[in-house]
């Protein structure tokens, strides 16, 4: 799906602008995705993605201690080569996650054959895996996948790529932006999985980010860091953190000057931010968007950690399933997400419509709020399918945003016989 077709897109900073092409997007970066037979739906299930030569590549993982052999590999070798890789290959299907040794070793052996394939250090090859805990990847069709997946390496795969990544996810999501800064033209792709077990502290998700420009690894490794708390580390569908999260994140190109630095990781921001978005849209059994605004702590992790708790709360998500302007379990999440704020002080807003000020409740139109919210709630993938809420909670210059969904009965359902 590209970025135009996916509802609740972020704004595009300063000379961003949205084109087609996805993670292959920016130049020299090539894609592929097949079916190999690792799924029974028959759906694709394998992907490969190719940096051009001189790649730095910056990664966030999953916080979860219960972590898949996959994830460690990947960041032990971005730790020993500097941040360079050139490649990452994802399986879909299985999280190759709590399988003991074989894990590893079918990790070791899957990166080795692509190595051999594309004729790089098996250092610089990376490899995510996604689906079911427990199980492990099916390596004789994987491996026999390898030579056609090289060989359909393209700059127009990344369609193909966003689509073989998918596990219980609805859509695809992809986004591209490009700029001109300092006369050249600078482009940015990116391409993420996600629907459920999604949670702050890297949300199953996985996501991958192109970038043309050269930017020293430090540097860059510290700008996909800022991105990820203000994206997909503000973002939640169900409260639960994968084994399996990574995001990967690559720049090649020639070196940016520094003067552009901030323009580009504006950019980098807006592209993991539409991506988390999709991610939270497009959440298992979600029929919309639910956008948490906070604005007056101290400082701005105060404020995302306020509007992190108010989209996790199951109150508040089955409330908006069921278009209920219950405010009262808006300000009580608020109030034990372990932030000081004076409650005398708190101003609410649902969508237009405002709800309480200065710590006292507002007469307002409920019917009117429960349609707006009706309007927002139509499970189509619309520009208009966010619930916005708003809280101020003080006159602090701390300000922060999350998103999060609905929560409905289709979640219990499609989890309750995951596996069986």
């Amino acid at each position: 799906m590209s970025a135009a077709c996916i509802g609740s897109m972020v704004s595009v900073p300063g000379h961003w602008h949205p084109l087609d092409g996805g993670i292959t997007a920016p130049a020299g970066f090539l894609a592929s995705g097949l079916t190999a037979g690792l799924k029974p739906s028959g759906k694709p299930d394998l992907c490969l993605l190719l940096a051009p030569e001189g790649a730095t590549c910056a990664g966030s993982f999953t916080t979860n201690r219960v972590r898949a052999a996959c994830v460690d590999l990947c960041a032990e070798r971005l730790a020993a080569t500097g941040g360079r890789a050139r490649a990452v290959l994802t399986n879909s299907g299985q999280a190759n996650a709590c399988t003991g040794e074989r894990g590893l070793i079918d990790s070791l052996r899957a990166t080795a054959a692509l190595a051999d394939r594309l004729g790089l250090p098996e250092e610089q090859l990376l490899i995510c895996s996604t689906g079911v805990i427990g199980v492990p990847i099916p390596m004789q069709p994987l491996l026999a996948a390898m030579q056609p997946l090289v060989a359909g390496l393209s700059p127009e795969g990344g369609a193909a790529a966003a689509a073989a990544i998918l596990t219980t996810d609805l859509v695809d999501k992809q986004i591209a932006l490009e700029a001109d800064l300092g006369g050249r033209v600078v482009r940015i792709g990116g391409m993420a999985k996600g629907s459920g077990m999604i949670h702050p502290a890297m949300a199953t998700l996985l996501a991958y980010l192109s970038c043309d420009a050269g930017v020293p690894a430090p540097v860059w490794q510290a700008m996909v860091q800022r991105a990820v708390e203000r994206s997909f580390n503000a973002i939640t569908v169900d409260g639960d953190t994968s084994t399996n999260d990574s995001f990967l994140a690559f720049a090649a190109g020639e070196p940016l000057a520094q003067e552009h630095h901030a323009a580009l990781e504006a950019g980098l921001t807006a592209v993991a931010q539409h991506l988390a978005r999709a991610v939270a849209r497009d959440g298992e059994g979600a029929t919309c968007l639910i956008e948490v605004r906070v604005a007056g702590t101290a400082d701005d992790q105060a404020a995302r950690r306020i509007a992190r708790t108010v989209c996790g709360s199951s109150l508040v998500k089955t409330a908006i399933h069921g278009r209920d302007p219950n405010w009262g379990r808006i300000v009580a999440a608020a109030g034990r997400a372990g932030v000081e704020f004076d409650p005398q002080a708190v101003a609410l807003w649902l969508g237009e419509h405002q709800l309480m000020a200065e710590g006292q409740p507002l007469g307002f139109d409920r019917p009117a709020a429960s349609t707006y919210m009706r309007s927002r709630a139509t499970g189509a993938y619309l520009r208009d399918d966010t619930i916005e809420i708003r809280l101020r909670v003080g006159e602090g210059a701390g300000s922060g945003t999350a998103w999060g969904c609905d929560l409905s009965d289709q979640y219990v359902r499609i989890n309750a016989d995951y596996t069986t």
